[in-house]
C-alpha cells in the first residue's frame, strides 16, 4: 500500500512542502508538469493540486493526507483530522482599511462593505462581536477594492504587510493566524495509519532539529558545575576530558529561542571556544 498525499502544485506552500519531505529522506520527483508521482524510497504517492482543492480531495478519500494552510481548512469547514502543524507558511488573516480611515474598533465596520476571499471566516469573526457588514466575496486582487470604491475594508492574508502599504491600506484587526498543517482523512485505514505514523515520526525529527542547536565548548574543570547549570540540554550535558590537563569539552543541545541568552551566560560562567552546529535530525 502507498499513502496518497495531496500537495500544493504551485504557490507559497509548494516549495516548503517538498523541502520538508526531502528532509524526511523521501525522494519525490516534482516538476515537468506532473500532477501525480511516487516516492522512490517510501510508500508515498503525491498528487499536486490547487490549494483550495486539497481539503476536498482528502475528505473524499481521493488522497489520504494533505498539506494545506489552516486558513483554507477553516474557510471550507472540511471535517478532517489535523495531524501536525508544520511550522511554515505562517501568515495572518487580517482586516485592513485605507490609511486615512479613522478606525477605532471592529464596531466601526457596522454596515460597511468588506471585500474578501474568506467570507466564512470573516462572517464568524464579525458575529462574535455582533457586527453586521456587507461581505463581498472576490478572488484575487482584494487590496484594490477600497481604492476603486468596491468596499470600505478588506479581509485578506498578510505576511509582511508590504502589499497593504503599497496599496494605501493599513492593518487594523487580526482575524486569525495560519500556518501549513498536515491533515488526514478521519476514515484512514489501519495500514494507512501505520505509514502515516512513520511519516509523522520523520517530520517531528526534522521540525525538532530546526528549533535546536548543538553546541560544543571548552571549560576549565573548576567551572564545569556553573557552566552545566546554564545548559538545559535534553537530559544532561556530555563532558569529555581534553588532552590539556584541567580542561574539558562540554556538548549540549540548546533551543533556538533561548540561544543567545544562554551563550551570554556561558561566556560569563567561563566557557571558551564555543562552537555552534546545526542539527539535521533530532530524535528524542
Amino acid at each position: 500500500m502507498k499513502l496518497k498525499i495531496a500537495i500544493q502544485k504551485s504557490g507559497r506552500l509548494s516549495e516548503d512542502s517538498l523541502k520538508l519531505l526531502k528532509e524526511c529522506g523521501i525522494d519525490i520527483a516534482a516538476g515537468g508538469g506532473k500532477l501525480r508521482t511516487e516516492a522512490s524510497n517510501f510508500p508515498l504517492e503525491a498528487y499536486f493540486l490547487r490549494d483550495d482543492d486539497i481539503p476536498k480531495y482528502v475528505q473524499d478519500g481521493v488522497a489520504d493526507i494533505g498539506i494545506v494552510g489552516e486558513n483554507v481548512l477553516l474557510e471550507q469547514g472540511n471535517q478532517l483530522t489535523v495531524v501536525q502543524p508544520l511550522g511554515f507558511g505562517k501568515c495572518r488573516l487580517s482586516l485592513a482599511v485605507a490609511k486615512g480611515y479613522d478606525y477605532q474598533s471592529v464596531y466601526d465596520l457596522q454596515g460597511k462593505k468588506i471585500a474578501t476571499s474568506y467570507p466564512n471566516i470573516l462572517r464568524r469573526f464579525l458575529q462574535k462581536s455582533d457586527v453586521q457588514a456587507h461581505i463581498h466575496e472576490i478572488s484575487g486582487s482584494v487590496e484594490i477594492a477600497p481604492g476603486i470604491g468596491l468596499a470600505d475594508a478588506i479581509c485578506d492574508l498578510v505576511s509582511s504587510g508590504s502589499t497593504l502599504f503599497s496599496n494605501g491600506l493599513k492593518e487594523v484587526e487580526k482575524v486569525m493566524v495560519s500556518e501549513a498543517v498536515l491533515v488526514a482523512n478521519p476514515l484512514l485505514g489501519i495500514e494507512g495509519k501505520k505509514i502515516l505514523d512513520k511519516l509523522v515520526f520523520r517530520i517531528n525529527a526534522v521540525l525538532k532539529s530546526r528549533k535546536n542547536k548543538y553546541i560544543l565548548l571548552n571549560a576549565p574543570n573548576e567551572k564545569l558545575e556553573s557552566i552545566c547549570a546554564v545548559l538545559p540540554g535534553m537530559k544532561s550535558p556530555t563532558i569529555v576530558p581534553l588532552a590539556m590537563s584541567g580542561w574539558s569539552s562540554v556538548h549540549s543541545v540548546v533551543q533556538e529561542d533561548d540561544f543567545w541568552q544562554i551563550i551570554d551566560s556561558l561566556q560569563a560562567a567561563g566557557a571558551e571556544g564555543i562552537l555552534v552546529v546545526p542539527i539535521e535530525k533530532m530524535i528524542v
